[in-house]
Parts: C-alpha cells; structure tokens; sequence
C-alpha cells in the first residue's frame, strides 16, 4: 500500500504554463496601470509600481518552483533592472493553504499578513537579495542577517536569462539561482500548502519555462 501511494505521488503531473496563450492561469494584483502579456512562449510584465501575478492552482508540498528570467534594460520607462520577487506557499494567517487569498491592491505592504516564503533577488534598485518568512503581522518582515545579501554576485544582470528554483520540502527551503543555492532555511513551522506568485515592482521582467514539480 505504501509503495502504491509512493508510486501515485512520483506520477503526479507538473503544473506548467508556456506562455502562448494568454494569462487565464494567473490572477493580477496591480498598484497601478501595468502592461502584462504571455505571448510566443514569453510572459512579459512591465510596471510603474508593484504587481504580483498569482497562479490560480493551490499548491501542496513538497513541491519545486521553477522559471528563467530575464531583466530588461533597455531604455524603457520601467526597465529598471530590479526586484525579481516571488511568493510562495502562500496563505492568509490561520486559514488553511488552500482557502482562496483575498484581493489586495498590488502594494507591497498589504501582503504583510500573508504566512508565506518571500525571496527579493536585486530589490531596492538592484542593491539586495533577501529571504523572508512572513508570519501575518502587519508591519512584520522577519529578516535574518544570513538572509540579507548585498554582493554584487547576488544581484541582476540586465539583459541576461536567469533560472530560478523556489523549493518547499518539508521544512527545508532553498532559493536556487542558475544551480547555485543562495539560500537554504530550516522552519520547524513549515508552511507546507498554499499559492505561488512572482512579484515586481517598476521594473520590466520577461519570464519563461514556467513549471511547478511535485518533489
């Protein structure tokens, strides 16, 4: 019996979108006007201020998160070359990681009460990286020195794709950037279920090879 349900979760599908047929897998929080489009296998996001782009399926752990994605410079009003952010295993404080998240306005701050995993790789205009754990207080952004990067090495190049891996196993967390971890947390409060979205703010990021891997 244990190696037929073992068998059933190795099977389970992946979660993908290739990003030739529009935006109906994701819902759209925006601060403000924003031009957003999935196109020719490219999901193009080009913002005056913060927005996040939710995948509409609940997601279960373990579970690995993955995309490439590129920082456009390029003379754009918005090509700031910044905040390449993502949440995931997100969920409203004491409700359960699959229950529907509130509408909120794109604004950074109204997430706070979100319990989620928060990475900001090249936020603050390109000047830090950082790994959070929210806990759904408002005004409460838990940050640990190790999770606070300023090398340059840590930071975006403009022009030049990216990959991407956001893992939840368990209680054991990890950021990968092109294979390399740049952060690995233990929480011996996981969040083991809830949703995945890729954030920004001003900025002009271009995304592929989307998918999400049962582990």
């Amino acid at each position: 019996m244990l190696l037929l349900a073992a068998s059933l979760a190795a099977a389970a599908p992946a979660l993908t979108d290739d990003f030739r047929h529009g935006l109906a897998k994701w819902r759209i929080e925006a601060e403000a006007p924003a031009k957003v489009s999935a196109r020719g296998g490219i999901l193009d996001v080009d913002t005056p201020k913060g927005i996040s782009l939710w995948f509409r399926r609940p997601l279960t752990g373990p579970v690995s998160i993955s995309f490439d994605v590129e920082a456009v410079a390029k003379g754009g009003p918005n090509d700031a070359v910044s905040d390449v952010n993502a949440f995931w295993m997100a969920h409203e404080a004491g409700e359960p990681g699959t229950a529907p998240l509130a509408q909120r306005s794109g604004a950074f701050a109204t997430y706070d009460t979100l319990q989620t995993y928060y990475v900001g790789i090249g936020g603050n205009r390109n000047t830090t990286t950082r790994f959070r754990r929210y806990v759904g207080r408002p005004g409460d952004r838990p940050l640990l020195p190790v999770n606070d990067l300023k090398a340059k090495s840590a930071m975006l190049r403009p022009n030049a794709w990216t990959h991407i891996e956001l893992i939840a196993y368990g209680g054991h967390v990890v950021v990968r950037r092109d294979g390399q971890t740049l952060f690995s947390y233990d929480d011996p409060q996981p969040y083991t279920r809830g949703w995945f979205a890729l954030r920004t703010t001003k900025s002009h990021l271009r995304y592929r090879n989307f998918r999400i891997d049962p582990r």
